[in-house]
């Protein structure tokens, strides 16, 4: 299989574009005067107000096999002409609440069946100065009794994604590897591999 890479970029009238809309916003600031903003949309917003999730899937082993793990996806992303390192994630569907979309998702995208949600988190945005697009943080358990196996993954046609499992510890390890190979990290992964580090060192620090 070949590598990916964008052979052209050109210019996409709003009405033509099936996945992103444009559109500009006339707002008031704190002293009353009138501004104008431009911002991307997703037309493809479910009636429930939440366009899609991603996943933190926490892998660990009911008898101490293995260390706590999670699972990230490699796949190419045409916007920034690089493959992106990140959770799985997905549309949210009609009808179809976060949760039910993250335990599907992360099935399809890497073959691993969450047991129960942990947690999710309250609505966020990723990128708000240029898009209203938004999301929710999904965390799941995902046990083992003994050893930690790769399951095969159910994609759809079209979709071409890498599933690699890391332990939580060494994801910042991991990060700079692919960074040696031209890859990038996503923000919601990095800053949830920032966070566990930090949380580690206020541990350490503690008297």
């Amino acid at each position: 299989m070949s590598e990916s890479k964008v052979l052209s970029v050109e210019d996409l009238h709003t009405s033509d574009a099936k996945w992103v809309k444009l559109k500009k916003t006339t707002w008031r600031d704190p002293d009353g005067k009138q501004r104008p903003w431009e911002f991307a949309t997703r037309p493809t917003r479910a009636s429930g107000g939440v366009d899609a999730v991603a996943i933190l899937a926490i892998l660990r082993s009911e008898s101490g096999a293995f260390a706590p793990s999670t699972i990230i996806i490699e796949q190419f992303r045409p916007p920034v002409d690089r493959y992106v390192v990140e959770l799985p994630a997905g549309l949210i569907g009609e009808g179809e609440s976060a949760e039910e979309t993250a335990i599907r998702e992360l099935e399809e995208e890497t073959g691993f069946k969450a047991s129960n949600i942990i947690r999710t988190s309250p609505l966020l945005v990723c990128d708000p100065g240029m898009t209203n697009a938004n999301m929710k943080l999904v965390t799941v358990d995902v046990p083992f009794p003994e050893r930690l196996e790769m399951p095969a993954q159910k994609l759809e046609p079209g979709e071409y994604i890498t599933a690699r499992i890391v332990e939580i510890s060494k994801l910042s390890a991991v990060f700079k590897e692919y960074e040696k190979k031209g890859f990038v990290i996503d923000a919601r992964l990095s800053h949830f591999a920032s966070g566990f580090e930090m949380a580690e060192t206020l541990r350490q620090m503690q008297p």
